[in-house]
């Protein structure tokens, strides 16, 4: 018997945003970021303005949560282009995927936190 795993769906973790769809950009992630899950807290790199998940250990800037992927994407060998929730949105935690070393609760308050500073607030 085959088992089926249905994967998260596109923009399932938005519980509400602003108006006229302010609360979303395009974003480039960087390539080399592997495959990106719908739903994963992304952060910056200061020095490109790319984006990769956001890592607890990294040192580039990404380290603090900029966005929310709203789209999956596959960027292992090439810059792909996304819309993200940057600002302005509620957004269902339980729906999140976080970098896997940031896998203690205090890692992931400390990056709810960090996006609440944006106006994304994670219920």
């Amino acid at each position: 018997m085959t088992v089926l795993v249905e994967t998260r769906h596109p923009a399932e973790f938005i519980l509400s945003e602003a108006k006229g769809q302010r609360s979303r950009e395009a974003i480039t992630i960087a390539s080399g970021a592997g495959i990106i899950a719908a739903g994963t807290v992304l952060g910056k790199i200061t020095v490109s303005g790319k984006y990769v998940a956001s890592a607890v250990g990294a040192t580039d800037g990404s380290q603090v949560p900029a966005a929310i992927a709203i789209y999956g994407a596959d960027a292992s060998s090439a810059d792909i282009t996304v819309s993200a929730i940057v600002r302005d949105a509620e957004v269902n935690g339980n729906c999140l995927t976080y970098h896997a070393d940031r896998d203690q609760p205090a890692e992931k308050v400390a990056a709810n936190t960090a996006l609440a500073t944006l106006g994304v607030i994670v219920r």
